[in-house]
């Protein structure tokens, strides 16, 4: 026996050594820690075990892999017990890609609300495809959700691509078939609103990358290598600039970060124009080059223009992308934010601030131009929500689509929810 602390009391009670508990203890560390299962190998892990509990035998990365594997079993059959006995209805979000080796991936992710009214989020399905076409998706869909005992979905949250309208038409249909569809499926399909501003952005943002590029060029070559950075970093000090962020380069299938890369970058552009005087393959490189080109005054000028212009989107990505709160209900208000903000920059004197605006603008009607393209379960989801009212329901159909419009639209939600 050893003495072990209560931890409600703080008294010492008396415990009995369990390797089965211990060997759960080491399946939990690999999980929580995400460590690979080699680490379990390694002789200063195995002296620290052999000090905490001689009597432990510590395992290999085999059986260590065997028992990982036996976790995700065990709690994939509990889950699934749990989706049978309840019938419990899901929202499911999916997206697919490719790999840099040209491998087809698809993750299946279901958020639901449990016994406890707790929202939940699962992810129940990581896998191959053969490929992106639509009838391949709703059929991996459709397997998925026979694996897990799901018949009842409510939405399925998709990204713009065409194909997905085509596996959502399957879906629909077999849903239906399972009488597990709410109004027929009609409006099961819910487009990802921080994938139409995505689209939104990078409309506006295409005919200006000039500017964005010789930004990026330069804190590319800044993040080099340590030596550079360092220099940079010198430079910085002697302009006395107090920001703490560090340089980040944007990735190409995340606008967001085109924003933070601005963002960071603007702060230091003090630093970057006295680089160009103490760091002479920098000078050679982007000052004395023929294709490319330091960031000028008026390109620092433009970024600046675009941080302000970003910001207002980034923002709202942020409360979209919450996948722990629920974002349905705030979804109206950034529509509101976001319409407001392109109607006063297309008014805009600054003429290329004017003419990106413009640009967004026309894709922004496509997706979110009519009342009747958005899913009217979003709107439903702020009657629904104690913070609001009828009346700012109302209110925004107004600002959105005009004072004619606000009472037809309005009565329509509520339709629909009569109609729930």
């Amino acid at each position: 026996m050893q003495p072990k602390i209560n931890e409600d009391d703080g008294k010492l009670i008396a415990t009995s050594y369990n390797e089965e508990k211990c060997r759960e203890a080491l399946t939990r560390f690999v999980l929580l820690d995400e460590v690979s299962f080699k680490t379990i190998e390694g002789k200063g892990f195995k002296y620290m075990l052999g000090v905490f509990e001689p009597r432990f035998h510590v395992l290999c990365r085999t059986t260590i892999a065997r028992d990982v594997l036996q976790v995700y079993v065990d709690k994939k059959q509990k889950l699934k017990d749990f989706f049978v006995r309840n019938q419990q209805r899901v929202c499911l979000t999916t997206d697919t890609w490719t790999s840099i080796q040209n491998i087809n991936y698809m993750c299946l992710t279901a958020h639901f609300v449990d016994s406890n009214w707790k929202l939940q989020k699962k992810i129940l399905n990581f896998c191959l495809i053969a490929n992106h076409k639509g009838d391949t998706i709703g059929k991996a869909l459709e397997t998925c959700l026979k694996s897990w005992g799901i018949e009842r979905a409510f939405t399925v949250t998709v990204d713009n691509a065409s194909s997905n309208n085509d596996a959502i038409l399957y879906l629909f249909k077999i849903v239906n078939s399972w009488n597990g569809a709410i109004m027929n499926g009609d409006h099961m399909h819910l487009r990802c609103s921080a994938h139409i501003l995505n689209l939104i952005v990078t409309e506006g943002l295409k005919d200006y990358h000039e500017s964005i590029s010789k930004i990026r060029n330069v804190v590319r070559y800044v993040r080099g290598s340590p030596a550079r950075l360092q220099k940079f970093k010198s430079c910085a000090e002697r302009e006395k600039i107090s920001s703490k962020k560090l340089l980040c380069l944007d990735v190409p299938t995340r606008w967001n970060s085109i924003y933070l890369m601005l963002e960071s970058a603007e702060k230091f552009q003090k630093a970057f124009e006295r680089l160009e005087d103490h760091d002479t393959q920098y000078f050679r490189e982007f000052c004395l080059g023929k294709d490319k080109g330091a960031p000028t005054s008026l390109d620092w000028e433009y970024a600046r223009c675009f941080i302000k212009f970003l910001k207002v989107f980034f923002d709202a990505t942020l409360k979209f992308s919450r996948s722990l709160f629920v974002t349905s209900s705030t979804f109206l208000r950034q529509l509101c934010m976001v319409h407001s903000q392109l109607k006063n920059w297309c008014d805009s004197k600054v003429i290329f601030l004017k003419h990106m605006a413009e640009n967004m603008r026309k894709k922004y009607d496509k997706y979110w131009g009519s009342y009747q393209v958005i899913n009217p379960f979003l709107f439903i989801a702020v009657l629904l929500d104690p913070h609001h009212k009828q009346r700012l329901l109302r209110y925004c159909f107004a600002l959105l689509w005009g004072e004619d419009r606000a009472n037809e639209v309005t009565s329509r939600v509520i339709s629909t929810l009569n109609e729930l």
